[in-house]
C-alpha cells in the first residue's frame, strides 16, 4: 500500500487525479427535453489533459456522481482509471496509487469542494479551480487562476510541464 506522505514539489508529480464536476466541468448540469444530462467540457482543458498523457503523467478521474457522460470524457481522453459514484474518495485514490504503482506523494489531486478534501489532503501536491469553495481553497497547494471546465486544468498541467522543464509546445510535438 503507498506511503501517505508530506506535501510534493510539482517536479515530483508523476499523475494527477481529477474529480470531474467543477473542475473539468464548470459545474452546471444541463437536463435535455427527454430528462438527459448534458455536461460541458473545456477545449483547454481537453488540450491539457492529453498533454499530461503525452508527457507521461498518469490520468484518473474520480467522481461523486454516477454519469455516463464521465465514460464518455474517459474514453474520448484514454483514461483508464474511473471511479464514478464515490464516497470516499481517499480509498479511491488509495486504491488508484496502489493499481498504478505510484507513491500517494507523487500524485496531484485537483478537487474543488468539501467531498475532495480527504483525497487532497492524502495526495503529495492538491490543486483546485479558482472557484472552489472555501475550505478547499485553504487546502490547495496549488490554485488556478481560472475556474473549474474553464482552463483550469490545462493551467495545472502547465505548470507540471513547467516544473519538468516542458513547454506545451515540446510536448505536443
Amino acid at each position: 500500500m503507498p506511503e501517505e506522505t508530506g506535501r510534493t514539489g510539482l517536479e515530483q508529480i508523476r499523475a494527477v487525479v481529477m474529480d470531474v464536476d467543477g473542475v473539468l466541468t464548470d459545474g452546471g448540469l444541463w437536463w435535455g427535453p427527454l430528462g438527459e444530462e448534458w455536461k460541458r467540457f473545456c477545449f483547454a482543458d481537453i488540450m491539457g489533459v492529453s498533454l499530461a498523457r503525452r508527457a507521461g503523467l498518469g490520468l484518473a478521474l474520480i467522481s461523486g456522481e454516477d454519469s455516463p457522460l464521465v465514460d464518455r470524457y474517459a474514453q474520448k481522453m484514454h483514461i483508464k482509471h474511473v471511479v464514478k459514484g464515490c464516497r470516499d474518495k481517499a480509498a479511491a485514490l488509495r486504491e488508484y496509487a496502489t493499481s498504478a504503482d505510484i507513491d500517494l506523494s507523487q500524485i496531484c489531486f485537483m478537487g474543488d469542494d468539501v467531498n475532495d478534501l480527504p483525497a487532497m489532503r492524502i495526495a503529495g501536491c492538491s490543486a483546485a479551480p479558482a472557484n472552489a469553495s472555501r475550505e478547499v481553497l485553504a487546502q490547495a497547494d496549488f490554485i488556478a487562476q481560472k475556474t473549474g471546465g474553464n482552463g483550469a486544468v490545462r493551467e495545472l498541467i502547465d505548470a507540471l510541464l513547467a516544473a519538468r522543464g516542458l513547454r506545451a509546445e515540446e510536448v505536443f510535438s
